[in-house]
């Protein structure tokens, strides 16, 4: 377990990521609910403190113009940063922003680097991914309709896309677009960099989910793109690369969120043991109750097991792993986790836990999606079951120690 050891830089950096959320982001956090052009100003104020802080962008390197160091150390500082939905914006690594950012740094010309890569990560513009449609299933993408038509130098788009997360907005989207319709199934696709000032782009509507339109960078969006003419040097890496880019950018992109994840659980549970502790209940407190303390015991356990999970995943992305087994176990694990932690600190803080009071709710409610983005649950337990139980048709076994077959 040495390799998931926090170093002592890792140490001090967690120390100085605690103390800016206790300064800027926990006090901050009803007026960036209230989602207005108030809480837009403020948060370039608390990014400009992060930046002096040098924690700008942990989820890439230095070189992409972030402060990051690897998985493993962005799983121990996203520990803190997920505590709140707004400190990935504040911190500069939300989604989609990061995700993007990454496959720009690992699949982008030089010309795209500079004009997309290097605004993105300095925070100046933001972007979203543009792949769901409406119309297929979303789990499935070697369905998606949306398509780009090759007419001399430049790709035309026509397609119908939704959940397009933060694209009002945004500056630019990386949509994925069907290039190739006769090649087999996983090179047909293609990811083009469309800026969304290009003619036929109509950001329809921003789609409420569970009764949140959100604003800008909280928004998920319907998106029509109608003769969408762009250069085909808005090509991601090349024509057909689109779902093995896709795959190198949602295995992280997953990971990430879990990280994220880890500090809403802790957050949940945090506050789910003092209420329990303080909240008086037919003749004592809470805390003193068998289903109560099943909770907290259930609760302890389960993050703990999503830390190490997290933290094994990373460590393995880490050696150059793309680690597609641990990633999905991980994803649904945790979004199950997720749930039923902060779902046991809406009931034993009662109503007060469905009230804008405490975090509970806006955490209730991100939990619930979280089963959904990047992929159901259901997609990644097979993707889990198919790798194992192909191990032992071919004769071999499971190795938990070394994630695959022996």
């Amino acid at each position: 377990m040495a390799v998931l050891a926090m170093t002592p830089e890792v140490r001090e950096l967690r120390e100085q990521v605690r103390d800016l959320m206790d300064r800027l982001v926990y006090p901050n956090e009803p007026r960036l609910d209230r989602e207005d052009d108030e809480a837009e100003a403020l948060v370039k104020e608390l990014r400009a403190e992060v930046r002096a802080a040098g924690l700008w962008a942990p989820h890439i390197g230095p070189e992409a113009g972030g402060s990051g160091r690897g998985f493993v150390a962005y799983a121990f500082l996203n520990e803190l940063i997920g505590r709140s939905a707004w400190a990935p914006l504040v911190f500069g690594c939300q989604a989609p922003d990061a995700g993007n950012a990454e496959i720009l740094h690992l699949y982008g010309s030089s010309e795209q680097r500079r004009r997309w890569l290097a605004p993105l990560v300095a925070g100046d513009v933001r972007s979203f991914f543009s792949m769901t449609e409406p119309e297929v299933s979303g789990s499935d993408p070697t369905g998606l309709r949306t398509t780009a038509v090759r007419d001399g130098d430049d790709w035309v788009i026509d397609g119908h896309k939704w959940f397009s997360s933060g694209a009002e907005g945004a500056a630019f989207g990386i949509v994925m677009a069907v290039t190739d319709p006769a090649a087999e199934p996983h090179r047909r696709m293609s990811q083009i960099i469309v800026p969304v000032t290009t003619p036929g782009v109509e950001i329809v509507r921003a789609i409420p989910v569970l009764g949140h339109r959100g604003r800008g960078w909280s928004t998920h969006c319907e998106v029509r793109y109608t003769g969408v003419r762009v250069p085909l040097a808005n090509t991601v890496g090349e024509p057909g690369d689109g779902f093995r880019i896709a795959q190198k950018r949602l295995g992280p992109g997953r990971i990430h969120h879990v990280m994220r994840w880890l500090g809403q659980m802790q957050r949940a549970f945090e506050l789910m043991c003092a209420y329990a502790l303080g909240r008086q209940a037919f003749g004592g407190p809470l805390a003193g109750k068998q289903t109560v303390q099943g909770w907290v015991a259930d609760s302890a356990a389960e993050i703990q097991a999503c830390r190490l999970l997290t933290l094994d995943a990373a460590a393995r992305i880490d050696q150059g792993d793309e680690a597609r087994v641990e990633i999905s176990a991980v994803k649904f694990y945790a979004a199950r986790v997720l749930h039923d932690v902060v779902d046991r600190a809406v009931q034993v803080h009662g109503a007060l836990g469905l009230t804008d009071q405490t975090p509970l709710a806006r955490m209730y409610a991100d939990a619930r999606a979280a089963r959904l983005y990047d992929g159901p649950d259901e997609v990644h337990r097979m993707v889990v079951s198919r790798r194992v139980l192909r191990a032992f048709e071919q004769g071999a076994v499971w190795d938990f120690a070394e994630g695959g077959p022996r």
